[in-house]
């Protein structure tokens, strides 16, 4: 089932989204209280995510999705932990990277830097070098540590698409970490909701696609993927505690536009598209921003 933050006549709520592409309707479920606080986020503190399937399959729906302004699927995550190079044929772009290191690559964004879906992607004054990562987001469902690979699904909430827009001289800026490059304001984005777990047999084979005015970029699946799910959640939980709504970007395939030779960036009036198979497609333009 497909999960949505959404803001409807000023006031932010959470829903199901439900029925056809093109044709959507959405199941507001902040409005039936099935936490104090009506967020998705309280949902999956409280466990109450089977509870709000429940209810969103018997229930009439509130409004049509075009009637509604999509917003983060989690708006506020207390963590966004991404993983870098992390698909083989991308390891190739790089010098001395071996075709598999031992550990994965790991960084962190904080919540701003990630708009939602159909908002601009903003392009800083101070760097014309905007750039895309498709990736897949991981969405926590429950409190772990040391979470063992054979039981990541019970920590998973579900997936959703993620832009990891960076802005790539700024990345040159630190020795030994990429922060300063990967934290723009606005300079990413995820979404456009988060489709439960249960409605994906196969984390090892998922299609992922990114588009720039309609020009395919990216395109791979995680089968060749070199951390997959299960070890990235194993991996991660030895160190971090993960809880309920944090999210990690899993890693973006070969084809950023810092790959080509010369370079392509990003500018105003460019549409980025990244599709992930069995969520969507989260969706975004381009703007300077205005200081």
């Amino acid at each position: 089932m497909k999960f949505a933050t959404f803001e409807k006549d000023g006031k932010e709520s959470f829903g199901a989204v439900m029925g056809d592409a093109g044709a959507e309707t959405i199941v507001d479920l902040g409005a039936r209280k099935l936490t104090a606080h009506g967020r998705l986020m309280g949902v999956l503190r409280a466990g109450k995510l089977d509870e709000a399937k429940d209810v969103a399959a018997n229930a009439d729906a509130d409004f049509a999705l075009s009637d509604v302004t999509l917003l983060r699927p989690i708006p506020g995550p207390e963590k966004i932990i991404c993983i870098g190079v992390n698909y083989g044929n991308r390891a190739a772009e790089y010098d001395n990277v071996p075709d598999k290191p031992n550990y994965p690559s790991v960084f962190v964004r904080w919540p701003g830097s990630l708009t939602a879906h159909e908002q601009p992607l903003m392009r800083p004054p101070e760097s014309d070098q905007l750039d895309y990562e498709g990736e897949i987001a991981i969405v926590i469902g429950k409190t772990g540590r040391r979470i063992s690979p054979e039981n990541i699904r019970e920590h998973i909430a579900g997936l959703s698409c993620l832009n990891e827009g960076t802005i790539r001289d700024w990345l040159r800026h630190g020795t030994f970490n990429v922060t300063q490059g990967k934290n723009f304001a606005d300079s990413g984005a995820w979404g456009p909701w988060m489709v439960t777990e249960d409605e994906f047999p196969d984390f090892n084979d998922i299609a992922l696609e990114t588009r720039v005015n309609g020009e395919v970029r990216q395109k791979d699946t995680t089968q060749n993927i070199l951390f997959d799910f299960a070890y990235i959640l194993s991996y991660l939980s030895i160190f971090y505690q993960l809880n309920p709504g944090d999210v990690i970007a899993s890693g973006t395939p070969i084809g950023a536009g810092a790959r080509f030779d010369p370079p392509i960036w990003l500018k105003p009036g460019d549409v980025v598209e990244v599709e992930v198979e069995g969520v969507g497609t989260l969706r975004n333009g381009i703007k300077d921003e205005v200081v």
